[in-house]
């Protein structure tokens, strides 16, 4: 696998390592929870699903995930991942969902790794980069808007849950 890693100097993104998921299960927290997994994680199903991720960059998939790193350390502060494909998106669009980890929220983390994902995406040939967020969600949608996001369509999942979407043109990352 061709290790990649992100930085702009204050955080780094890597692939998301097995010795990753003590210091995942270890930062998740209700909101995390809430928004991103839809349940608590176990040892066994978070390397599960890392070992998902080293296969699909391996394997050059539709996903990427990245661990948000901070510090000379590179301590893992959350977790971002990239679709190139996912339900309800067009060619071109990404999906980008984030979590920071509770003791790393505030400091404008998620904000830099997004826009270090969107210049990636765009790289990687992707056209529009696509936020989706329930409402409710008000961090996510300020890191959103901070990352130049802007605010476009609504849906409902097949849930019923409310999403709205905030949509960054790469295009312009790659200028």
């Amino acid at each position: 696998m061709r290790e990649i890693k992100l930085s702009d100097g204050i955080i780094a993104l890597s692939p998301l390592r097995l010795d990753d998921a003590e210091t995942h299960l270890a930062g998740e927290d209700e909101p995390m929870v809430r928004w991103l997994s839809g349940g608590p994680g176990t040892r066994a199903g978070v390397e599960a699903y890392i070992r998902h991720c080293r296969e699909q960059w391996e394997t050059a998939g539709p996903l990427r995930a990245f661990g948000i790193r901070v510090g000379a350390d590179e301590m893992l502060a959350g977790t971002l991942d990239l679709r190139f494909a996912a339900e309800g998106l067009a060619p071109g669009q990404v999906n980008v969902a984030y979590g920071l980890y509770p003791s790393w929220r505030g400091r404008g983390l998620a904000t830099r790794a997004v826009l270090l994902v969107s210049r990636y995406a765009a790289d990687e040939g992707g056209k529009e980069a696509v936020i989706r967020v329930e409402p409710e969600n008000t961090a996510s949608v300020a890191v959103a808007q901070r990352a130049g996001f802007v605010p476009g369509k609504h849906t409902r999942g097949g849930d019923g849950t409310r999403h709205h979407w905030y949509i960054r043109d790469l295009r312009i990352d790659t200028q």
